[in-house]
């Protein structure tokens, strides 16, 4: 087996794969949402579909960055308690 640093470096580990209890309540969420983007989005013409095209647009690029932040979050807040748990308060 390798090492789970390793794997993620070249790319063998992708966070977004993993497996979540939530995964079939999120992709119903996501399949709702992509249905009332559809319906809207055939009522409207000209102008107001262009602004809830561009809307939806700064809504994934804002929904991206606000993950990414989470998961860098996260992802250091883990580390810290490995730190403290296997570093920091080892007293020989």
């Amino acid at each position: 087996m390798a090492n789970i640093i390793e794997d993620f470096y070249y790319g063998n580990l992708e966070p977004q794969e993993v497996n979540s209890e939530l995964t079939h309540k999120i992709k119903k969420k996501l399949s709702n949402l992509a249905e009332k983007e559809e319906q809207l989005a055939a009522r409207l013409t000209g102008e107001e579909k262009d602004l809830f095209q561009s809307y939806v647009s700064s809504y994934i690029e804002f929904s991206t960055t606000s993950n990414a932040d989470s998961f860098i979050s996260g992802f250091r807040l883990g580390a810290k308690f490995a730190y403290d748990t296997f570093v920091k308060n080892t007293k020989g």
